[in-house]
């Protein structure tokens, strides 16, 4: 097997491309054949030793990705070889084979394409958690959208659309915006860097009738935060989902209490570990939702493996709408 390999996490150019043995499946464990894998924005992080999770090194970046069962471990029973699987492991995905504990497979239904599996569970697990478990989202109110044409962002759009909310999608671009319209969105916001805070209090303010967006789903942070929060309805939620703008705000308490408004943390990965009966039936109702078209990844581009790094820079220059895809 080949991999892209991070034997010192000190950026993209640190990953290589090597040859390794191939694994075999320990207890509990099934091998892949990885057919396309997803870059994700923990990705970009965790070779620069940014994240939250630091795995022992050396390890294989790539934490989501779709294949078929090469090879199963003692004890598993559901998964047999020549079964088509996506997975959410947090690394392994960059490479040509991969090990993975089986409990973190979701078996693949006729017609899932290996591209669209490779880019749905991160996104739309974590979209769902947020907006109808965290928010206890209704139909009929409204949500604002930052970083709405991001990869989570548009599964966002579309959650929120089959719950019947009323959605504002923000973005930095005209471009984007336009996206998000055919996704779904009623209405965009370009917040991009010459538009003034108080210009962007503004537009929602008169997107919403004055009322304020009864949710925020925010995947951006830094200097969105505050505005925005200052803008949301009486009772409103605020879902703190990431910071892909880099600094994490610093909120001042009093505008919770001013607007009788909840922060509500999002944490889809410790969810799925906590919680994994409601997780499952979760991942059952979106992959129900995807057979019946009510949700589909936008995808970007897709790569070949070998051309990972290149899909690291095409991340970093904040130019994708949807999801980056490598393909084996």
């Amino acid at each position: 097997m080949h991999a892209w390999l991070c034997e010192t996490p000190t950026g993209v150019d640190a990953v290589i491309w090597k040859e390794l043995p191939t694994p075999v499946p320990g207890p509990g464990q099934v091998l892949l054949a990885i057919e396309a894998a997803s870059l994700n924005f923990p990705d970009v992080l965790i070779v620069q030793n940014k994240y939250q999770m630091k795995p022992p090194l050396p390890f294989v970046p790539g934490s989501e990705y779709a294949g078929t069962v090469q090879a199963v471990g003692e004890g598993v029973t559901h998964l047999r070889v020549g079964d088509r699987v996506a997975a959410l492991s947090g690394t392994g995905g960059f490479g040509t084979h991969t090990l993975v504990n089986a409990a973190l497979c979701m078996s693949l239904p006729a017609g899932f394409p290996a591209v669209d599996a490779a880019a749905f569970i991160m996104i739309y697990a974590t979209s769902y958690h947020a907006l109808l478990d965290r928010a206890a989202l209704q139909a009929g109110e409204t949500v604002l959208i930052l970083g709405a044409a991001g990869g989570v962002g548009t599964a966002a759009i579309q959650i929120a659309k089959a719950a019947g909310a009323r959605v504002i999608a923000a973005a930095s671009t005209d471009e984007k915006c336009a996206v998000c319209q055919q996704l779904g969105a009623d209405a965009t916001i370009n917040y991009s860097e010459h538009t003034a805070q108080g210009s962007l209090r503004e537009q929602i303010k008169r997107l919403t009738d004055g009322k304020g967006p009864d949710v925020v789903y925010d995947p951006v942070g830094g200097d969105l935060a505050e505005p925005v929060f200052r803008s949301i309805a009486w009772r409103g939620r605020y879902l703190v989902v990431g910071f892909a703008g880099g600094p994490i705000p610093q909120l001042p308490m009093n505008l919770p209490l001013l607007k009788g408004a909840s922060l509500v943390g999002v944490f889809w990965g410790d969810f799925a570990k906590r919680e994994p009966k409601a997780n499952a039936a979760m991942m059952q109702t979106l992959a129900q939702w995807y057979g019946k078209g009510t949700i589909k990844p936008l995808i970007h581009q897709t790569l070949p493996m070998s051309e990972l790094k290149q899909a690291y820079a095409l991340m970093g220059s904040r130019g994708v709408m949807g999801k980056l895809v490598m393909v084996n």
